[in-house]
């Protein structure tokens, strides 16, 4: 490749620019009049202004994309996660355009970007899914699949991820009012009201698998990472590997997401989600792009993913076999938001008047944030990541302890405060909590001592 063009912002922009410098290859940041100053926009080689604050007249604007690709003969597009990194037409256009998108073909973004297909493909492959509907369901049948399932069920918008477009359900009578809000906020998010239904599991744990795959045929997983606090199904907090699998189970969930990843000739990186419980896994979804967590990955394999996303797109082969992977450690991703936890996390952009990050063994920062710097209020509001690693899970906390009480940003509210508490909460620490832990968590009232 000759030049990557970073089509995103944040630090996942930050993130791609450091991997091609490390790999000697000239960046373009491509920016809104909103990211004028941001840390992306600084570091890369070239910036090109592609429109007005609002994402959809800049970040989701494939024209202007493109656009700035050509201006600047950029000959690869690296699509980073969220905006257009999972939109089947984008990388479609970036291929007639003679450009490389750094990720999956069009085709299996958009075969396992419909939540529905996907189930299909997985039970062909054989592996298990949640109980619920043979594909989408038609509004007027749906009450009645519901009831053929059982209640509780989760309606799910077909389209589309990041938790918009799912309503639980406990009751056949709230069934009607939650069906039309599934398919409202399903139809504003991603022009497709299309939804099924699943049977909605009791206290499963959420734990997705990463894998590589090469344009030669080789599929390879680097083990799992467990994602189960969450906050309206946004996650909080990850870490790798889950404290919640055995190694039967580990090897059993791996192997079906590379099989998941071959049957339908998945190329570059991709994740593939799955809900565990006493029963089983059972698989919910593809994610065919880079994960905000990645870097907790990366820290128990020491394999750069991005840096790995940019050969594979370059069409070489995978450089590793299976049992080269060997996980080292342990690693937790702490996600800083600009949000106010003690106030329902309302927003908090604004200009960040002091930063102090934390450092020494076993640290890592990946940000967008500078002292000085003016976070905008029109994007999302994740604004940083501190990632730490230990020999041990015991090791892991303590260092994430340790890490947090350095980390100080002024300025702006941050959920680090959450992060601190959460760390001394029993469940946490002894890895005994699920998916829905961190609703109740909230939910439950606190010492006013504690929420400071």
């Amino acid at each position: 490749m000759r030049k990557v063009l970073v089509a995103n912002r944040g630090e996942i922009a930050v993130r791609v620019i450091r991997a091609c410098r490390e790999l000697g290859i000239p960046t373009v940041a491509v920016y809104s009049e909103a990211d004028v100053d941001a840390l992306h926009v600084r570091q890369a080689d070239e910036a090109v202004l592609i429109g007005p604050a609002p994402a959809t007249r800049s970040y989701l604007d494939a024209e202007a994309l493109l656009a700035a690709a050509r201006q600047t003969g950029a000959d690869a597009i690296h699509p980073g996660y969220g905006f257009l990194a999972e939109n089947a037409a984008f990388a479609a256009a970036c291929a007639e355009a003679g450009i490389t998108f750094i990720g999956p073909s069009a085709e299996a973004i958009r075969r396992l970007g419909d939540k529905a297909a996907a189930r299909r493909i997985a039970i062909e492959a054989g592996v298990p899914v949640v109980p619920g509907s043979d594909g989408v369901v038609a509004p007027e049948d749906a009450a009645a699949e519901a009831a053929r399932l059982g209640y509780p069920v989760m309606i799910k918008a077909a389209a589309g991820g990041g938790g918009q477009g799912i309503r639980i359900v406990d009751r056949p009578e709230d069934f009607p009012a939650a069906l039309e809000a599934a398919r409202r906020e399903a139809r504003a998010a991603f022009g497709d009201e299309s939804i099924y239904l699943e049977r909605r599991l009791i206290h499963p744990r959420h734990v997705e698998v990463q894998v590589l795959a090469d344009h030669h045929g080789t599929v390879l997983h680097l083990f799992e990472r467990e994602c189960s606090l969450q906050r309206r199904r946004q996650k909080v907090l990850e870490e790798a590997p889950s404290p919640g699998i055995d190694a039967a189970t580990r090897a059993q969930l791996t192997a079906a997401a590379v099989r998941l990843a071959a049957a339908v000739g998945y190329t570059n990186a991709g994740t593939f989600e799955f809900l565990v419980d006493a029963q089983g896994f059972y698989f919910i979804e593809a994610n065919t792009r880079i994960q905000v967590e990645h870097p907790i990955t990366e820290a128990i394999t020491g394999i750069d993913l991005v840096k790995a996303q940019i050969r594979l797109a370059a069409g070489e082969p995978l450089w590793f076999r299976q049992e080269d992977v060997q996980p080292r450690g342990w690693a937790i991703e702490f996600r800083v938001n600009a949000e106010d936890p003690d106030l329902d996390f309302f927003p908090s952009p604004g200009q960040v008047t002091a930063l102090e990050v934390p450092g020494g063994p076993g640290v890592r920062i990946d940000s967008a944030l500078y002292a000085g710097y003016e976070v905008p209020p029109f994007y999302d509001s994740l604004v940083g990541k501190l990632i730490v690693w230990g020999a041990d899970r015991a090791e892991a906390i303590q260092r994430g302890r340790r890490a947090l009480r350095e980390y100080r940003v002024e300025g702006i509210r941050t959920t680090i405060p959450l992060h601190q508490r959460l760390l001394e909460e029993p469940d946490i620490v002894t890895g005994n909590y699920h998916a829905g832990w961190l609703e109740r968590y909230l939910a439950a009232p606190r010492p006013a001592a504690q929420s400071a």
